[in-house]
């Protein structure tokens, strides 16, 4: 992939040209950083994209904008807040309770918000098999929410309450 390449595809998604410039600099820094390695990465085009289309899903990432709160704005307190959004409470003792595997997943690729393929490639398999791992840890730390804090569903579907649990004792 040229220069040329990378500045056009960049162009084309950045608020600014002046962003698209930065970030292609980034790259190139990234690929003179590798020095005599870059030569020795079968696909130096691919990795070139790779390298720029996660550089700028990391910089839109950070990039959203952030309006201020007002001041007057009250502070949600537990009581206020519904059970659902308190259900986070059961989270810690439920990730304890999860395979390492399972508790990699998950705090990987939701908690940090890496991408998938990040974790296919930690743990050396297909982008699909990340993505079923993903999905399979998400069903097994769902189902230990459930039952280790006695989670309670309304007639619409809705957390209607669930009883906590202390954290797990560290080891």
């Amino acid at each position: 992939m040229s220069e040329k390449e990378l500045r056009a595809y960049l162009r084309h998604r950045m608020p600014s040209p002046d962003d698209a410039e930065d970030l292609l600099q980034e790259v190139f820094v990234k690929a003179l950083r590798r020095g005599s390695r870059f030569c020795e990465i079968e696909q130096p085009r691919a990795w070139l994209f790779r390298v720029t289309r996660n550089a700028l899903a990391d910089r839109l990432r950070v990039a959203h904008e952030h309006l201020p709160l007002p001041d007057d704005l009250a502070a949600s307190s537990p009581a206020t807040l519904r059970p659902v959004d308190q259900l986070s409470q059961c989270l810690p003792r439920a990730l304890g309770e999860l395979s390492e595997a399972d508790r990699l997943a998950i705090t990987l690729c939701d908690i940090e918000g890496r991408p998938q393929r990040e974790l296919a490639e930690r743990l050396g398999i297909s982008l699909s098999g990340a993505k079923s791992r993903v999905q399979r840890a998400r069903q097994r730390l769902k189902a230990k929410i459930e039952v280790g804090c006695q989670v309670r569903y309304d007639a619409g579907g809705e957390v209607a309450g669930f009883i906590p649990r202390p954290p797990l004792a560290p080891s």
